[in-house]
């Protein structure tokens, strides 16, 4: 459906079904180019690589302003990416499969890699995009090649390289509503034919937030940030290729503001639970302990105490090379990271200084890789590889409960990791269409980990019940605490499959796969010790049968794929009952079934020079085990948080001479999600509708691609739809994060 409303738009053009010269052009005159992909560490076809996997070229990434990790599922099915608070850390979920956490400490189900750099904490993962060749998506457990976390699947960011085919400069400049403007500048300055360097910069200010706050009569959501990146490229000959990368950000903001509703009933009996709650609804008349209630519905209109700031920096470096042996290809990649954030975030979304954070993260990670590959009496295609890194990731928190406990709180994590890894991936052909694929990686992985919550007030009268507070005396005490706690795994992740390709179009393969998720620490407000208690590691099987085909042609492709996944060990909430009240902590799910498709893709349709239709399709069932929440036994069967039952995505581009130098570019783009659950429990009350995301583009450009004049709109219809739910109504209220509204606005680029 989604797909054919995108048809009618574009096929509504005066002239487009007629080519350049007026008449129907009957045969394909037009071939969809090769798109080369690096999934399996070295370059091939994405038709040729015996797995699910999704590229994102260049040009839809500015075209479709792909500028952050949110920003990705509108071209990729059955992966979802959304924020656990405005602006905050986004969580992956990749076919049902992610980490639904917000500790900076623990990792994503996903591998995410940044030019070959492996990103080792939730924190790290709220970057801006630019300057990018391509996005690699690869779905399913990575065990064998990524090694690390990878149950979800991978994600792959791939820099523009500098080369050495002449210098060049690309600058573009954006203004759009709510006060955007953005600059981005690119140089590509070859110095000989063995040195190259490729500068990029990037600046984006928003100065008129999406939300408006009532009390102070100010908008919020402010936004001042700055890219940077600085290449160098050696080639001496054609035997050595060294790139070294340094790049940074500073990102000094404010983050957006959650939706508040109530849970309780003050008028009919006062005090009670709000009735709506019960239906699995909310009711905007419904209030919090304080008896306030935010009856607008309107998501990005609100009252909140504060405005939440959000400054965050990084500096990176990474060392690539690959240098030719003879018989073999070695390849190095070395990276390190220094990261920070801090943020204040307002959970309770209302007047009332009840829950309000202020969380602050620092990591720093070095990693080094070596892999060795090559080709072996021209059937055998082997690599073997080592991998080791070092992160420390130290978190705090300041916690403000002025008017709902009257007290504050504050906290802090230290966490060390330490891991190692050797790995072998081979392609032996059994015969010249049918190909064996295998490959192993032991892991090693040891983290420590002390953590405190304190008390800083802890006498105050609660006021959980009461409209108002009388603060207590000061006073420090310890209410959770972690002393130099130690996790220690090691485990085994293979792949074995098969290849066949009957012919040089068309690829057929199945494939049976592990990936393992390592344990780790929960950090986050808790008066349990236990709650610092490690979980365990997950670990998840997969089936996967699939068929790849290009037409002889050349106008069509299509990529299809069902799997099923065997999960074992799920991280998520649980009850933990060790002690002798029963509290809520990171834990494990015993076990969980997902299965289901996945379909893109590209046609060409012949008789429409200069249109491409592109379109994808991801299925899923997804049924946790039987689990222990906090409220009780939890029965199987509940479906996976992010994790829809069906995605649509499609993208219409149309591209035709308009004169003799100039050419007109149409393109729209959609994306389809129906129903969501936000938690493991499957809560009613901040589960998400379906909904349908729509953005377009039009373009005037220079026939030599010189200068290009775009108009651009992101959420054509203003479609609001529940990003994240957060249920607090044991305390009085519960928090919605919403998507941004409608956004447009108009970009030149000039190119010399």
């Amino acid at each position: 459906m989604a797909t054919s409303a995108c048809i009618a738009f574009a096929t509504s053009f005066p002239g487009l079904a007629l080519s350049q010269e007026g008449e129907l052009d009957t045969e394909a005159s037009r071939a969809l180019d090769v798109v080369v992909v690096t999934a399996q560490k070295r370059e091939q076809d994405i038709l040729d690589v015996g797995a699910t996997v999704s590229a994102i070229g260049e040009q839809t990434l500015k075209d479709s302003r792909v500028n952050t990790m949110s920003d990705l599922p509108a071209h990729v099915p059955n992966v979802d990416i959304r924020n656990q608070a405005a602006g905050t850390l986004p969580v992956i979920t990749i076919r049902g499969v992610g980490l639904n956490d917000f500790s900076n400490t623990n990792n994503p189900s996903a591998g995410v890699y940044i030019d070959g750099v492996y990103l080792s904490s939730l924190g790290l993962l709220s970057f801006d995009f630019f300057d990018l060749q391509r996005v690699e998506v690869l779905k399913g457990p990575q065990g064998t090649l990524y090694g690390r976390n990878s149950t979800a699947g991978a994600i792959n960011f791939i820099s523009a390289k500098p080369n050495f085919d002449g210098a060049s400069t690309s600058v573009s400049a954006t203004y759009g509503n709510y006060g955007t403007q953005e600059v981005q500048g690119v140089s590509n300055l070859p110095v000989n034919d063995q040195l190259a360097v490729r500068l990029g910069g990037k600046i984006i200010r928003q100065t008129e937030g999406f939300f408006h706050n009532r009390t102070t009569g100010r908008d919020l959501g402010e936004q001042s940030i700055f890219l940077g990146r600085a290449q160098l490229r050696w080639r001496p000959d054609s035997n050595t290729d060294v790139t070294f990368k340094i790049d940074g950000f500073d990102n000094d903001s404010e983050l957006g503001q959650g939706a508040f509703f109530g849970a309780l009933d003050f008028t009919n009996p006062p005090g009670f639970a709000c009735a709506a709650l019960a239906r699995g609804e909310t009711d905007p008349d419904c209030t919090n302990a304080q008896g306030y209630s935010d009856p607008d519905g309107d998501p990005f209109t609100g009252d909140w105490a504060e405005a939440p700031f959000y400054d965050a920096g990084q500096i990176a470096a990474t060392l690539e090379g690959t240098f030719n042996l003879g018989g073999a290809e070695l390849a190095s990649v070395t990276g390190y990271i220094d990261h920070y954030r801090e943020a204040y975030t307002d959970l309770d979304a209302s007047p009332a200084t009840a829950l309000e954070f202020v969380p602050t993260t620092d990591v720093e990670q070095y990693s080094q890789e070596f892999r060795l590959s090559g080709t072996m009496n021209d059937r055998l295609d082997w690599l073997l590889g080592v991998f080791g890194s070092h992160d420390r990731i130290k978190v705090g928190s300041t916690g403000y409960s002025d008017d709902l406990f009257s007290t504050r709180t504050s906290g802090f994590g230290d966490q060390t990791t330490d891991a190692a890894a050797v790995f072998g991936h081979g392609e032996y052909a059994l015969t010249d269409q049918l190909s064996l694929i295998t490959g192993l990686r032991f892991s090693w992985e040891k983290k420590e980990y002390t953590a405190r919550v304190f008390d800083d007030n802890p006498f105050g009268t609660s006021c959980l019940i009461s409209a108002t507070c009388t603060p207590g005396p000061t006073g420090r005490v310890t209410l959770a605490s972690a002393d130099n706690l130690q996790i220690e795994d090691d485990n085994l992740s293979w792949k074995l499959g098969l290849d066949w390709k009957p012919s040089a179009n068309t690829l057929y393969y199945a494939s049976v796969s592990q990936g393992v998720k390592s344990g780790g620490f929960f950090f986050g407000f808790t008066t349990n010790s236990g709650s610092f208690q490690p979980f365990d590691p997950e670990s998840l099987i997969s089936y996967e049968v699939g068929m790849k085909n290009r037409t002889a042609n050349g106008a069509l492709q299509f990529a299809a794929s069902a799997f099923y996944y065997d999960y074992s060990d799920i991280q998520t909430y649980v009850r933990d009952e060790s002690g002798a009240v029963p509290f809520q902590r990171l834990g494990n799910v015993d076990e969980a079934t997902l299965y289901g498709a996945d379909l893109e893709a590209t046609f060409l349709p012949p008789a429409i020079d200069g249109l491409t239709i592109t379109g994808g399709l991801g299925l899923l069932e997804s049924e946790l085990g039987a689990f222990l929440a906090v409220a009780g036994p939890v029965d199987e069967g509940k479906e996976f948080p992010n994790a829809p039952g069906l995605t649509l995505n499609t993208m219409v581009r149309y591209e035709r001479p308009v004169g003799n130098n100039l050419r007109g570019i149409i393109q729209v783009d959609g994306r389809y999600s129906g129903e969501t659950q936000k938690d493991a429990l499957n809560n009613p009350v901040i589960a998400a509708d379906a909904y349908n995301l729509w953005n377009g583009r039009l373009a005037i450009a220079s026939a030599d691609n010189g200068w290009e004049l775009a108009l651009w709109g992101k959420n054509l219809f203003d479609e609001a739809y529940k990003v994240q739910g957060v249920d607090l109504t044991s305390l009085g209220f519960g928090y919605e994060n919403y998507n941004p509204p409608r956004t447009y606005g108009a970009t030149l680029t000039v190119r010399f």
